[in-house]
């Protein structure tokens, strides 16, 4: 069985594509114009220019990204060392609970205004389905090589490690135009996520268990609204985040040696599991609940105001799939052997290289290095589109 090891994007321009574009200005008013007339002229480039005000970024989502994508880093750190640790196994638990269905929630508001129109999917075949096959190769490679696998097979349909998230993403958003027009979408999708969970005959390819049992996640974003997050925001939610989540990590601690965390990995179903089929329904809906209580509670302890962090936030989905090789190598090079790593000291100590690793992966000096993979312009592979050509001209 592989391992989760998830985790968004999560996803700056990549961020859009993963997860988390930018936010637009409104278009400045146009003039009017006759419904069987021409166009109305446009204006001098150089007075359209001064007056458009230049695109801003929401440093609340750009915050929230980058607190999600460390998240991320931590709980690939913990994992081997939950079985020598009881707090570290709770506090994995509790991270997987809401980690990734908060960047995947993001993810969806996000998607809101895909149409699947030709600009559309160009970016989503540039910023997501490029780097899943660039990615996908790569972590191949270093399975076979650092992992000492030498037979592990290249296959684009069976992801590997981080890369289920952005075939996930690629699915996900293609099916935005069907749940804008389902009348009851989150319930829909929440069945088909159970239906997924009590499937064992699924398989592997495309890593569908994933993408089924974490799409309700993707279609509540959809319908997200920008007064849903103010309404977390507010100094109440905030308060009572503390309490909630201090009894989620009570419970963890409870529960570490009890259940069996794939639970939250989404990769499996019920039978796989050791479970009967209709435990499957029902561990699905109450994590649903359980992860946007907590999804909830992540959201309304991030800061609206800019920090020196939020620019990190358009970096997300470089930090997300570079330091799959660390988190990956670290087992391949035995670094968790050293005995010292298991103490509550070498624990913290791990959690900080965690953190920092992940966020010097996602500054703009990473991001310029790796642009070519994670954003490629590639005009040349899509056909000019006729009605842009014609007014160029």
């Amino acid at each position: 069985m592989r391992d989760l090891e998830s985790g968004f994007h999560a996803g700056g321009n990549v961020s859009e594509q993963v997860q988390l574009s930018a936010s637009r200005a409104p278009l400045p008013p146009q003039r009017a114009q006759r419904a069987d007339g021409p166009p109305a002229p446009a204006r001098a480039p150089a007075q359209a220019t001064a007056s458009r005000p230049r695109a801003s970024r929401d440093s609340y989502f750009d915050n929230a990204k980058y607190l999600a994508i460390v998240l991320v880093a931590m709980g690939h750190a913990w994992e081997p060392l939950r079985d020598s640790s009881r707090a570290a196994s709770a506090l994995y638990m509790t991270v997987y609970a809401f980690h990734m269905p908060a960047f995947i929630v993001i993810s969806g508001y996000f998607s809101r205004s895909f149409d699947a129109g030709p600009g559309r999917i160009k970016r989503l075949i540039t910023g997501v389905a490029v780097p899943y096959v660039v990615f996908e190769c790569a972590y191949t490679l270093f399975k076979r090589t650092a992992g000492d696998d030498p037979d592990y097979p290249f296959s684009l349909l069976d992801p590997w490690y981080l890369t289920w998230f952005l075939i996930a993403l690629f699915v996900w958003r293609l099916s935005t135009p069907i749940w804008k027009v389902v009348r009851w979408p989150l319930p829909v999708a929440l069945g088909i996520a159970v239906l997924a969970s009590v499937s064992p005959d699924i398989g592997d390819d495309l890593d569908l268990q994933r993408v089924l049992q974490f799409l309700p996640f993707f279609v509540l974003g959809l319908r997200l609204k920008p007064e849903h997050f103010r309404l977390v925001r507010r100094r109440e939610a905030r308060i009572l985040a503390v309490p909630v989540f201090a009894s989620a990590l009570l419970f963890a601690y409870w529960a570490a040696p009890r259940m069996n965390a794939a639970w939250f990995y989404r990769r499996d179903s019920a039978q796989e599991l050791a479970a009967p089929g209709w435990a499957g329904g029902v561990m699905t809906l109450a994590m649903f609940a359980c992860s946007m209580l907590l999804v909830a509670c992540f959201l309304a302890w991030v800061p609206g105001r800019k920090l020196w962090v939020t620019a990190l936030g358009a970096g997300t989905l470089y930090g997300y799939l570079l330091h799959g090789f660390l988190a990956k190598g670290s087992r391949f090079w035995d670094w968790y052997d050293v005995r010292w790593v298991h103490t509550p000291v070498g624990e913290v100590a791990v959690t900080v290289v965690a953190a920092a690793v992940i966020t010097l992966l996602c500054t703009p000096p990473v991001q310029r290095v790796f642009r070519f993979v994670m954003e490629p312009k590639m005009e040349w592979a899509f056909r000019r589109d006729a009605g842009e050509v014609a007014r160029k001209r």
